[in-house]
């Protein structure tokens, strides 16, 4: 089978490396030329408007995709092509975070109070309803921290508003949680959905640092977060994997959006699971019955961002496994991860005492503090 994936980055990388033993090829389409998933495939380098019209498409069983932002309706032309999963209205709600917010709405999925803000006089009249602090975002192509500013008293408001007042934006009324956590569901053609264990996550100028699994939170955080995602999975009746970013407060689980697609938080289930979500993605894209998503043990992945450490530092330790994207060195850059595999938590523990020392000193300061349930 030959699939199809928008996007040749290192999730599309990852995609591939689960699917090549189950016999599947790929092939890639992504504007950049050193796109890191083409070690595994072939790739097509062009806009997404030519993707429809790409004869190196053409044979392909399946689409998917590793980007969220993808223009929708570029991926409903493509449906002429070949069945793309999931389907478009999925990436149409993911892509705006008020069209996002009203479906969580629509769903009773808890979300931060919302406005939407189309001018300054918006913006202002936002802030009166919401309150301060508060976060303005763009309504579209945001991520990793980027295309969002944090107010926090009217003096934020004007550099935010310069910034950011040229786009469609969203004010979101401020959370103060305890910490951010984040589900990963997989949901098939015949309706059946798998969930993996609740990743507890760490964030650092709004990019993913730490993920840990499974969460050490009560079980019933554990079956609502469970719940949610599989509401929003039935409602859009959604082929494939999906993740829902919650913050977790004294009044429950709040969404803060999700991602139509595999996602970094979940990264540990390559070696964390005995079914990964990467090819379970690829099960549910195929028609494939969906696998195990049972742990073996306990996982901490930790982000590479901007360059790779020293791999011979790390190797060493037990229960490390090395993922290197192939990717150049750029400020800001997710370029791997590392996963610790371990059977139990003292073992997690034995791990992070050994990594400490060995990562860069932003790191060492998330994994020793009060962010991070360990000791």
């Amino acid at each position: 089978m030959k699939i199809g994936i928008l996007g040749g980055g290192q999730l599309a990388r990852m995609m591939a490396a689960s699917g090549i033993p189950l016999g599947m090829e790929f092939v890639f389409v992504d504007p950049a030329e050193d796109a890191c998933a083409a070690a595994y495939g072939r790739l097509l380098t062009a806009d997404w408007a030519q993707a429809p019209t790409l004869d190196g498409l053409r044979d392909c069983d399946r689409i998917t995709c590793d980007f969220e932002n993808v223009p929708a309706e570029v991926l409903d032309a493509l449906g002429e092509v070949a069945p793309v999963r999931p389907g478009p209205d999925a990436f149409a709600a993911a892509q705006d975070r008020l069209t996002e917010k009203r479906l969580f709405q629509r769903l009773d999925i808890p979300v931060p109070p919302f406005a939407e803000v189309s001018s300054r006089a918006d913006l202002l009249a936002a802030i009166d309803t919401i309150g301060l602090p508060a976060v303005l975002k763009t309504r579209r192509f945001g991520y990793d921290g980027k295309g969002q500013a944090v107010l926090r008293s009217r003096e934020d408001l004007e550099p935010a508003w310069r910034d950011l007042g040229g786009h469609d934006l969203i004010l979101e009324g401020w959370i103060n949680f305890h910490h951010e956590c984040a589900i990963t569901a997989v949901r098939g053609s015949d309706g059946a959905i798998v969930c993996y264990p609740l990743s507890w996550t760490v964030h650092d100028g709004g990019i993913l640092r730490l993920a840990l699994a499974p969460a050490p939170v009560a079980r019933e955080m554990e079956s609502r977060a469970r719940e949610l995602v599989e509401r929003l999975l039935s409602e859009l009746e959604y082929i494939g994997c999906l993740t829902l970013e919650l913050f977790a407060t004294d009044q429950g689980l709040v969404a803060n959006e999700f991602a139509p697609r595999v996602h970094n938080s979940a990264h540990w289930t390559i070696d964390g699971s005995i079914t990964s979500q990467f090819e379970n993605h690829l099960r549910a894209v195929c028609n494939l019955p969906l696998g195990d998503t049972t742990m073996r043990g306990q996982a901490l992945m930790l982000n590479w961002i901007g360059q790779m450490p020293s791999m011979a530092e790390f190797l060493g330790i037990a229960g490390l496994r090395w993922h290197d994207y192939g990717k150049r060195a750029r400020p800001g850059r997710k370029v791997g991860h590392a996963t610790l595999v371990a059977e139990d938590r003292s073992g997690i523990e034995a791990g992070v005492a050994a990594i400490v020392d060995q990562v860069d000193a932003q790191t060492a300061s998330l994994l020793k503090g009060e962010m991070m349930p360990l000791g």
